[in-house]
């Protein structure tokens, strides 16, 4: 039976029926839900509406999701990118890539702030925003759409604050030192928002010691968020880093958006969710991880995952799809390194992620990104 046989066919099911034969690779507890999954790319959940600027990366996502099941490899997609480099310092340093691609953030003059008064104050209207020095205690801020942040030189950025970029689109935050959140916080808490680019950024806390609730997350998102990519950033001395897809009952906004691309990150003394992600699909290449004694990758509630380039140094569980959730998620690895550092894999499916792109080789990842990534590398 065709794949738009099966879509039709969904509609003759319900939570009474045995598995069809055709939905014989359906293997979560909600045949209805897992129906949609498999075979309408991405479940019920309305599409994001994309920035307009941002249209034709979005149709290419539509066009590159898979239509096979775990057990058989996906073929890319006409109009999928491709991946090339594999050398040291291929990568351009200072480029949008990735599902985030179209993200243009503010314009104008830039606004110079050096309080957290002021700073608030230029977050009440669209625009360019320069952070000149560290700034304390400012609490948890909202960003509004088409917003810029950048912070001047090496050390601008914030401590015991945060930023919340909740129902927007077209944001960037790059160049930022970000120490810190407000208890129980995040430093980025992104929800509900499409086309988001963080980038050389440093987040980090007091470490892998004390409560491990204190602080949140480093850089989350949730709730149906979409096109984002997460570049060359920092995350550093943080209990739990990144999480993509807050709760596993949270399949219905969450299915078929979340698409995420992080590259070129450096990850040490991370206990967990390095990213953690669910339900949706992310792209991991070109990044270093070193000392993370729970798990790195985690792949959760049928996410679907592609690992390539990348360097884990005493890793536990450097990739694992069985991990915290009541279903596995989707992982498959390519050209990485492990070093001390065991994948677990329970299931596969293979997708190409549908933009071009360039790697550098997991055997120089990580000197690259500790000297590339972070802060004073670009200029606001």
């Amino acid at each position: 039976m065709s794949v738009a046989a099966n879509v039709a066919g969904c509609a003759d099911v319900n939570d009474s029926s045995s598995v069809p034969e055709w939905a014989s690779g359906c293997s979560k507890k909600s045949l209805i839900k897992e129906c949609d999954c498999q075979y309408t790319a991405g479940g019920d959940a309305e599409a994001p509406a994309p920035d307009p600027a941002s249209t034709t990366l979005a149709t290419r996502v539509a066009s590159a999701v898979p239509e096979a099941t775990a057990a058989k490899p996906v073929e890319s997609a006409p109009d999928a990118g491709s991946a090339a480099g594999g050398s040291c310092g291929a990568a351009k340093v200072d480029q949008l890539v990735g599902y985030g691609d179209g993200t243009t953030g503010g314009s104008g003059e830039p606004v110079v702030v050096k309080s957290c008064s002021e700073l608030k104050s230029a977050l009440k209207n669209s625009g360019v925003i320069h952070i000149d020095g560290q700034l304390s205690g400012c609490d948890i801020m909202e960003v509004p759409s088409d917003t810029t942040i950048a912070g001047i030189g090496a050390n601008s950025g914030l401590t015991d604050s945060g930023f919340r970029i909740k129902k927007v689109s077209n944001v960037i935050v790059r160049n930022l030192n970000m120490h810190n959140p407000p208890k129980e916080m995040d430093l980025i808490d992104i929800e509900s928002s499409t086309y988001i680019w963080i980038d050389h950024n440093v987040f980090s806390s007091e470490g892998i010691t004390g409560d491990k609730d204190y602080f949140d997350g480093l850089l989350d998102a949730k709730r149906g968020s979409d096109f984002l990519t997460f570049s060359w950033n920092k995350f550093v001395d943080h209990w739990k880093a990144s999480l993509i897809g807050h709760s596993d009952d949270n399949g219905s906004q969450d299915t078929g958006k979340l698409h995420v691309t992080y590259h070129h990150n450096y990850w040490s003394n991370i206990n967990s969710r390095a990213p953690s992600i669910r339900f949706g699909t992310a792209h991991i290449y070109s990044s270093c991880y070193e000392d993370l004694p729970t798990s790195g990758v985690n792949s959760r509630m049928g996410a679907k995952v592609l690992v390539e380039a990348t360097a884990f140094v005493n890793v536990k569980k450097s990739i694992i799809t069985n991990l915290d959730s009541r279903e596995d998620g989707f992982a498959v690895e390519k050209d990485n390194l492990f070093e001390n550092s065991e994948p677990a894999i329970t299931q596969e499916q293979e997708f190409t992620p549908p933009y071009e792109y360039t790697v550098d080789s997991a055997d120089c990842i990580c000197e690259l990104v500790k000297a590339k990534a972070g802060t004073g590398v670009i200029t606001a």
